[in-house]
């Protein structure tokens, strides 16, 4: 299996209200936002981001992490599963001119308000039944995104994406080490559908034979 390791180390760090958050949310919120659709992206915190623009302080100091952990060039190729938007796939090209970038994301309302630049290179489809052939990236990522599935079709996803890598995948996932911070993500989570301690992530990722790279989101 892959290594545990954080790439996304300098994503800039926003600060939390995770009691509130916890206290406001309800059920309601939470099926509006698994839809994924405009409410989820730019309509009120209530239901996601409250409004999800490009940023270029995000990405860019990321995409060099990724460039020496994967050795990316400019004739790599990359998919990005749970694309959103297209921001990071954006920036990728950015900094390496030429790479091969693809993404997916199963909101039409993302895919049809992605980033000028990213329209021909992204489209609609289901992490669980990716519409590619085996081994076709030689890099695959999956950003907080395999996680708003059920166990088994969190397990079906991690597989495809094992299929359609050539080598190399990096995910992450909503997790937890201890009780406090098990609390902090049940009052935090607003789409996730599975979530488990670390130590059951890595052995789930075990079970299913998944052997990317991986981390986890804490907040």
């Amino acid at each position: 299996m892959g290594q545990e390791i954080d790439l996304l180390k300098n994503y800039p760090k926003t600060n939390r209200n995770v009691k509130n958050r916890g206290v406001t949310k309800s059920e309601e919120d939470r099926a509006i936002a698994r839809e994924f659709g405009k409410e989820f992206f730019d309509g009120s915190r209530d239901h996601g981001y409250g409004g999800f623009s490009y940023f270029p302080r995000f990405w860019q100091p990321v995409i060099p992490t990724f460039k020496d952990r994967f050795n990316l060039t400019e004739s790599s190729s990359v998919l990005d599963v749970g694309c959103a938007k297209g921001f990071m796939l954006y920036d990728l090209v950015q900094i390496l001119p030429g790479i091969e970038v693809k993404g997916v994301d199963i909101s039409q309302y993302a895919i049809d308000h992605v980033i000028d630049g990213m329209k021909d290179r992204v489209q609609v489809a289901d992490a669980k039944a990716l519409p590619f052939e085996d081994e076709s990236f030689d890099v695959v990522f999956s950003i907080n995104t395999v996680h708003n599935l059920e166990e088994k079709e969190c397990a079906k996803a991690l597989q495809e994406i094992e299929r359609i890598s050539i080598q190399n995948s990096y995910i992450t996932v909503d997790a937890y080490r201890n009780d406090v911070e098990k609390e902090r993500m049940e009052a935090w989570n607003l789409t996730a559908k599975t979530i488990m301690s670390v130590k059951n992530w890595t052995t789930f990722f075990k079970d299913i034979g998944y052997t990317g790279d991986y981390y986890w989101f804490i907040p």
